[in-house]
């Protein structure tokens, strides 16, 4: 067993910890989500509720936008990164997305895109932004690699993927953003090189249509 890692500055030795907020995301050493997934429910319940509060006689319209200003923008900050794979986590974000509906259509259904379809579009932005070469993904973008070998139902672009053994690695960002893109059909990376809101509109097409 490895010793673990010591830091100091200027002789004073930094404590080790489990988890660290870095730009407003949860990092924990064993690499789960929970904690992220945790704050950010307990953070949207409280600025759903404070909406609720404010608008409680505005008309469908109001609520409908102050959901998508206010609201959605905490459940989607980085989300790309820490989607969960855990049914009971997915389900927790879902039940605040559920009340908004209500809250703002009087209903339990409405026609607003489910949070896991806009998670996994922004999973698919991503990895086009890597594999496109854009300078802040390229330290993802330079490790893509192209398959030993294509299948008939391959499209050109795919990405090397690689088998994993625990979880936390199978359900990571990259693996996950990998397996995305190669699912996609043929047609919508064949307008590759393309503007990011153009290969969104098509992935979300495909994406609605599943």
């Amino acid at each position: 067993m490895k010793d673990p890692l010591s830091y100091s500055l200027t002789d004073t030795l930094i404590s080790e910890a489990s988890s660290h907020k870095y730009l407003g995301i949860i990092l924990r050493s064993d690499l789960s989500w929970a904690n992220q997934v945790n704050y950010t429910v307990k953070k949207v319940w409280k600025a759903l509720h404070f909406t609720m509060r404010i608008l409680k006689k505005g008309n469908s319209n109001t609520k409908n936008l102050a959901y998508m200003s206010l609201v959605r923008p905490i459940l989607e900050y980085g989300a790309a990164c820490w989607d969960p794979y855990r049914e009971g986590q997915i389900t927790a974000l879902d039940r605040v997305q559920k009340k908004a509906a209500k809250f703002a259509c009087h209903t339990n259904s409405s026609n607003w895109d489910t949070l896991a379809s806009r998670r996994k579009l922004s999973r698919i932005c991503a990895i086009f932004k890597a594999y496109s070469g854009e300078h802040v993904w390229k330290a993802i973008g330079d490790r893509l690699q192209r398959p030993h070998y294509l299948s008939r139902v391959d499209h050109e672009r795919k990405i090397r993927s690689r088998r994993k053994r625990t979880d936390i690695a199978k359900y990571s960002f990259v693996n996950r953003a990998i397996q995305d893109w190669n699912q996609l059909p043929a047609e919508v990376l064949g307008t590759l090189p393309c503007k990011p809101n153009t290969l969104k509109k098509m992935a979300r097409k495909v994406i609605e249509v599943r």
